[in-house]
């Protein structure tokens, strides 16, 4: 149990999320390669290698140097692509794409944590074009992201402002604790994966979620909770059992497309393969 409704007398306490794996079962921007494809986004080719690339995410992911490597090639890769064209692609099937993926265990600790008083910080590596909507879908209060400069003729220049990975997750949560009042050593945070060791650090109810194999031994050897989430449910099945209505999130920053994103797995994916062969 998360204990009891927060004391308002104290200063505000907030829940950080990471998305992927954490909160759903799979990768948010892998998951529209479909859609991506259907949209004129990418090409088949890249459809066949996203299904190989989703299997190497859900089978450990990629460590810092590959995600450095991924982040200069999607730099390249999105530029001119229009941001509009991907929001509207991913509004149009966020429900049927994200829905049957989400976690039971994620649903239900939103949900408590939001009965409890605190606010609901998704802290995602993934872009605000895919992470946003799913904010709001699953009533977050907030949504922490990476962030690309967007030109005037509303395209991707290609030009990174800010990367929400590893340390910078951590620093995006200090800085949102500094400014809406957050006592970090009362908040908690859930993820999946190590290089998110900063954010956990961060807070004093630290959580490992479905952990690779690093978060799992650094988890052990600090203690921390290890979570086990299995159950995918669709959250429109979920919605009339829920006491606290979905809010919308607000967004504390944009982010890369999440075509771009998609893309940049499959390069990771492209060159794994190349290595194990």
């Amino acid at each position: 149990m998360l204990g009891l409704v927060e004391n308002h007398s104290l200063p505000r306490t907030a829940a950080f999320f990471d998305l992927d794996k954490t909160v759903i079962a799979k990768s948010s921007t892998l998951t529209f390669s479909k859609s991506f494809y259907q949209g004129g986004l990418i090409n088949r080719r890249a459809v066949l290698r996203t299904a190989y690339a989703q299997f190497v995410f859900m089978a450990g992911g990629a460590d810092h140097d590959q995600m450095e490597r991924m982040r200069a090639y999607l730099s390249a890769l999105c530029r001119g692509w229009n941001v509009q064209q991907v929001k509207e692609i991913v509004a149009e099937t966020l429900h049927d794409l994200i829905d049957p993926i989400i976690y039971d265990e994620a649903a239900s600790l939103i949900e408590e944590h939001h009965t409890a008083g605190r606010d609901v910080v998704i802290v995602s590596t993934s872009g605000a074009e895919v992470v946003e909507p799913i904010g709001e879908l699953l009533g977050a209060d907030r949504v922490v992201a990476t962030r690309m400069v967007v030109g005037e003729d509303g395209c991707f220049t290609g030009e990174v402002e800010y990367y929400a990975y590893g340390p910078t997750k951590a620093e995006a949560v200090k800085e949102l604790a500094a400014s809406e009042g957050y006592d970090l050593a009362r908040c908690y945070a859930y993820s999946d994966s190590s290089t998110d060791v900063p954010m956990l650090e961060a807070v004093g109810h630290p959580h490992a979620v479905n952990p690779d194999r690093a978060l799992r031994r650094e988890a052990l050897a600090r203690s921390w909770p290890i979570l086990d989430f299995h159950r995918p449910v669709r959250l429109k099945q979920r919605l009339p059992a829920l006491s606290v209505p979905p809010r919308p999130a607000l967004v504390a920053a944009a982010a890369i497309g999440a075509a771009a994103a998609t893309a940049g797995l499959v390069w990771y994916a492209s060159k794994r393969r190349a290595t194990v062969v």
